[in-house]
């Protein structure tokens, strides 16, 4: 995949250009600013794109907005020390697919990564289960909500998250009881409603 680093710490761009390099991913450009990173992204078309929130000449969030509607499939990955509810949700409403904050470790920025490939038009952040999630759903129903979202069926699910069949219909049964509802249409409309998935 390719990769656009939107940072304005020279050291943070190179440490991440390195990490995502060294799991097989091409790092296409980096950029310190806004400006910069729209240049970037209209010249070198990169399949994702992980972007701060405080950028020297302007918010992250608005270019995550401009990226959005720029490539509707690009995958976006919020990475910021900003650690609250209100800038999880301005991500996600701007367009972003995953969010996670920079003390994280660098296994979870890369599955971040993954996810916002893999799942466009979803919304992940683990943050955000611990702020937003009063259903009750683990991260792991929120990641198979997320799928079924996306049409997966049970067994593309158990296949996509290494998981057996019978613990993805457990997952499914969970959820359907958590939200109160008797199918997964009336699940993910519940979701949507709550700001789960998009």
């Amino acid at each position: 995949m390719k990769i656009l680093i939107v940072d304005d710490h020279a050291v943070v761009r190179y440490g991440l250009k390195l990490a995502f390099e060294s799991h097989g991913h091409q790092v296409v450009a980096t950029a310190g600013s806004v400006q910069q990173a729209q240049a970037f992204l209209t010249h070198t078309n990169p399949d994702a794109i992980v972007v701060d929130i405080n950028l020297p000449d302007g918010s992250g969030l608005e270019l995550v907005s401009w990226s959005r509607k720029v490539s509707p499939t690009i995958a976006i990955v919020v990475l910021t020390l900003n650690d609250g509810a209100d800038y999880i949700r301005a991500a996600q409403q701007a367009g972003a697919n995953s969010y996670i904050v920079k003390d994280a470790p660098l296994t979870e920025v890369l599955a971040a990564l993954d996810f916002a490939i893999s799942s466009p038009g979803s919304f992940s952040s683990k943050t955000a289960f611990l702020y937003e999630n009063d259903l009750g759903l683990t991260a792991r129903e929120i990641d198979v909500l997320h799928l079924v979202n996306l049409g997966f069926s049970n067994s593309a699910i158990a296949h996509d998250l290494f998981i057996s069949l019978s613990t993805v219909k457990s997952h499914v049964s969970a959820i359907l009881q958590k939200l109160d509802v008797d199918n997964r249409v009336k699940a993910l409309s519940k979701a949507r409603e709550r700001g789960l998935i998009l």
